[in-house]
């Protein structure tokens, strides 16, 4: 496990928009095939088991994910993880209890911690504050196919890194190619083998920075598998009515449209 140097997250998702970071950076930032894309798109939940591996492991050591409960870590349609687990996993945080005016270990029904650096920015809600795809004359069509590419913005920027290095105004930066300006604070936090996953998955760079990408979109969007069902259903619901309806005018109106 790495964790991040003493300005580790000074930058690091403090850009603006990922779009823009490609456009400056000449580095284009391509779609990936995630299982969540598309009106249909659902979370792998193997995946976003891996993604909270790779949080807990490497990211928790500076990030903090202060707006996600982790009792959600049993929800269907998130990680899903058995309710003993759960409560096991709980166990390894610590939080500020007011009544005790100390600290205890953390239970299901407190959330986690807050970023540990004050210059890191929590990621509860960070996939979502970047996009990456837009429509022609910004109508949006891109993002009904590939999401709004906060999570390809997350998993880009985590395996942009070229090695390169250089000292300004005392601090160290580091070259990214997805990162609005080419240099970054924070240091590289992944590298290949990094993570040992019990499935077996692999654990290189860029995979470990799909998988937690995958897991910092179900974080910020926990519902969107309801989300989606519920507009399905409603886009169904409305085309019916629809249908109803002109067959209901043309009845209405036959006799005098068709009136000798």
């Amino acid at each position: 496990m790495i964790k991040a140097t003493l300005l580790s997250a000074v930058l690091a998702f403090t850009a603006p928009a990922a779009f823009a970071a490609g456009a400056e950076s000449g580095h284009k930032i391509e779609n990936i095939d995630f299982s969540f894309d598309g009106p249909f798109g659902s979370y792998d939940v193997n995946q976003l088991q891996r993604g909270l591996q790779v949080y807990t492991e490497v990211c928790s050591a500076c990030h903090g994910l202060q707006y996600v409960p982790l009792r959600t870590l049993g929800d269907d349609g998130g990680p899903m993880l058995p309710e003993e687990q759960v409560i096991e996993y709980s166990k390894q945080w610590e939080v500020f209890d007011a009544d005790l005016d100390d600290f205890r270990e953390a239970t299901p029904v407190d959330h986690f911690p807050k970023s540990g650096l004050a210059t890191a920015p929590d990621l509860s809600l960070m996939a979502k504050k970047r996009a990456a795809f837009h429509g022609p004359y910004g109508l949006g069509i891109n993002q009904v196919l590939k999401g709004f590419g906060g999570a390809e913005y997350i998993a880009a920027l985590l395996h942009g890194y070229t090695g390169e290095e250089k000292t300004q105004a005392g601090v160290t930066l580091y070259e990214n190619h997805y990162f609005p300006g080419g240099w970054i604070a924070m240091a590289p936090p992944l590298y290949d083998e990094a993570v040992e996953f019990v499935d077996g998955h692999a654990n290189s760079v860029e995979a470990m920075s799909e998988d937690v990408a995958a897991f910092l979109m179900w974080t910020a969007e926990p519902k969107m598998a309801a989300r989606k069902q519920a507009g399905f259903a409603g886009v169904l619901f409305l085309t019916l009515l629809s249908v109803l309806l002109y067959l209901t005018n043309k009845r209405l109106w036959s006799s005098v449209k068709y009136k000798d």
